[in-house]
């Protein structure tokens, strides 16, 4: 297990996640295990994600949880000890 986890909400941003996942993947994938916690997506997200990034773990939620009710929810679902909660668009 790696020592922290990177943890990203996500809800309709496949078009920030093609844009700022594969930084966040080059900068911590050595030392973080990467989710994306996706509020309920209507576009592409996911699919997106499980294609071109197999290795990174998804938890879905099925309903749009909000800002605080999808981290809540996804915390116990993360293996880490230390997460790191970051937003979809930071570079």
């Amino acid at each position: 297990m790696k020592p922290f986890a990177v943890a990203i909400l996500n809800w309709n941003g496949v078009e920030l996640l093609q844009r700022f996942l594969p930084l966040v993947i080059e900068h911590s994938a050595s030392l973080a295990a990467i989710y994306v916690v996706d509020n309920a997506s209507t576009d592409s997200s996911v699919a997106w994600i499980k294609e071109n990034y197999p290795d990174v773990k998804i938890i879905q939620h099925y309903d749009n949880l909000g800002y605080a009710g999808g981290y809540n929810q996804a915390m116990p679902k993360i293996q880490e000890d230390l997460v790191v909660l970051l937003n979809s668009d930071i570079e």
